[in-house]
């Protein structure tokens, strides 16, 4: 794996995190605090990815649903929703 041009930065730590770093770096875990510092932001990069395929599917989900059928009243809405939730509790329907 070809190695990036690396920029030295100063952090500031809380010293529980620090004493976490300082503990899997000396159990060997990691090489150094930079390797553990590099997988986190791996980790952190990852996150934030699959976040924000979560959320284009949302919409394009809210998308098509705005535009799939004429609207309903909330009112009608709330009362379809309960006269399924009480067919369901009579055992009519499954699921």
């Amino acid at each position: 794996m070809q190695q990036e041009k690396a920029e030295r930065i100063t952090i500031t730590l809380p010293r529980d995190m620090l004493s976490s770093i300082k503990q899997k770096v000396s159990s060997g875990s990691y090489g150094s605090t930079s390797e553990l510092i590099r997988e986190a932001m791996r980790l952190w990069q990852k996150k934030e990815e699959e976040h924000e395929i979560r959320l284009a599917l949302i919409r394009n989900r809210l998308e098509k649903s705005k535009n799939n059928g004429e609207p309903v009243p909330i009112e009608e809405a709330f009362s379809r929703i309960e006269e399924l939730h009480k067919r369901k509790l009579k055992g009519e329907i499954d699921g």
